[in-house]
């Protein structure tokens, strides 16, 4: 398989149980619920996305024919010699293009993996950290993992929906939009009424990080 890669960078999580891990971030290119271009996301499974997974050409991206390579890629921006590497496959959707050879390569340079995913594609075995966020009406695949972080409010994905999953946390993520303050308080009164879930905001847009 070669790699597609739209960009590689090392900061610290932003959101869910892991904010404030420091991490690099790896973000693949593409997904399955939205072709990324503004053109087409009235129409896509999940309209509501924040970030740009076109292409290869952002800061570390590119094409990676081999998973040893990617992995190398991947260890040039961890701090030599410092803490416990991780690695957080994002996108678009990670799943299209994370496969045990690539799983394999990471742990093999030392790192543990993370995974942010929208569940509807089966999760590799050997993945130390996979947190599900469910879009729309998508069929769940991947349905137990470590963390459910669910984008609120959702009209289709009601929290109730997946409390039957086999997750350890589960974090409400108020939904980043023009009615963001609403959302938020929304969230908040939510995880007030129902303890099982978690608030979890997006830190790094509080600080202006990636």
């Amino acid at each position: 398989m070669t790699y597609s890669v739209k960009e590689i960078y090392f900061t610290v999580q932003g959101e869910g149980v892991q904010t404030g891990m420091p991490a690099v971030f790896l973000r693949f290119a593409g997904c399955n619920l939205w072709s990324g271009l503004e053109r087409d996301r009235a129409s896509a499974i999940c309209n509501f996305c924040d970030t740009d997974f076109v292409g290869t050409d952002g800061p570390g991206g590119g094409k990676f024919k081999r998973p040893d390579q990617l992995a190398e890629a991947v260890k040039s921006h961890w701090p030599e010699g410092i803490g416990q590497p991780w690695v957080v496959c994002t996108g678009g959707e990670p799943l299209l293009q994370l496969d045990p050879n690539l799983v394999d390569a990471f742990h093999k340079a030392g790192f543990k993996i993370a995974i942010e995913t929208n569940g509807t594609l089966k999760a590799p075995p050997g993945i130390d950290w996979i947190c599900v966020s469910p879009k729309a009406d998508t069929e769940i695949v991947q349905s137990s993992g470590h963390e459910l972080k669910l984008v609120f409010p959702q009209r289709e994905n009601e929290p109730t929906k997946f409390e039957s999953m086999d997750f350890k946390y589960f974090c409400l993520q108020p939904l980043d939009d023009d009615n963001q303050k609403e959302n938020m308080q929304a969230a908040f009164d939510y995880c007030l009424t129902n303890p099982r879930w978690r608030l979890s905001l997006q830190t790094h847009k509080w600080i202006g990080v990636p």
